[in-house]
């Protein structure tokens, strides 16, 4: 759908929301809509499946901000900043990752966002994916970055910024009955308790969760 990006942005999520420990974001982001602003189109899909990392003030292993004893890098910086910026970096080489900075400024933070349900741009996003079936353009971090057109120039953007190319919409809480939980995905070698914290969060039954339920 073509669009500009002053019709879409009524329910854009406000830094506050983000403001919050990871955990508790990523729960809350379930049923939300990402959207990006793709050369005046509306790319949008619903937000199904999240993971959190450095929650607030807990030491956390997976987390990149943990590297370099805890300091900030020049990748990591922006973790330690204000809440609702962009973290997109770059997986294996190959995969662009989109993750929104969470909690407390100083303090890192980040909600990665793994899966989508595709609402709006489906013909845009089956380009991105090479004509792909639709089950299978979104039901992964890398799946969902590369078909929403998320890549590294969205680094260390302001989510909530009224003129962002990028931004989440609020839609109604969805009900903890119909939230699961669980260790969090491709963490390598994090040693525990790390490794298997529960902090994956997924809708249950739908069809866009990746793969390892």
């Amino acid at each position: 759908m073509k669009t500009s990006n002053s019709e879409c942005k009524t329910n854009q999520l406000p830094t506050c929301f983000f403001a919050q420990n990871s955990r508790i974001v990523a729960q809350q982001l379930l049923g939300k809509i990402l959207v990006h602003d793709f050369q005046g189109y509306r790319l949008a899909g619903k937000i199904v499946e999240t993971e959190a990392y450095c929650d607030f003030h807990s030491v956390d292993l997976a987390c990149h901000a943990s590297k370099n004893k805890g300091r900030p890098t020049p990748r990591t910086k922006i973790l330690f900043g204000e809440a609702g910026f962009a973290y997109v970096y770059l997986n294996y080489g190959i995969h662009w990752l989109f993750n929104v900075v969470t909690g407390e400024t100083g303090q890192p933070g980040a909600v990665l966002v793994r899966a989508l349900e595709p609402i709006d741009g489906f013909e845009q996003m089956s380009q991105h994916r090479n004509d792909r079936p639709k089950i299978q353009w979104t039901n992964g971090p890398g799946k969902l970055s590369q078909a929403m057109g998320i890549n590294q120039s969205h680094n260390q953007q302001n989510l909530c910024r009224p003129n962002s190319v990028i931004w989440i919409e609020d839609q109604p809480i969805i009900d903890r009955s119909l939230v699961a939980n669980g260790p969090r995905i491709g963490l390598g070698k994090t040693p525990e308790p790390w490794l298997s914290m529960p902090w994956r969060y997924w809708i249950k039954n739908n069809q866009f969760v990746s793969a390892k339920s």
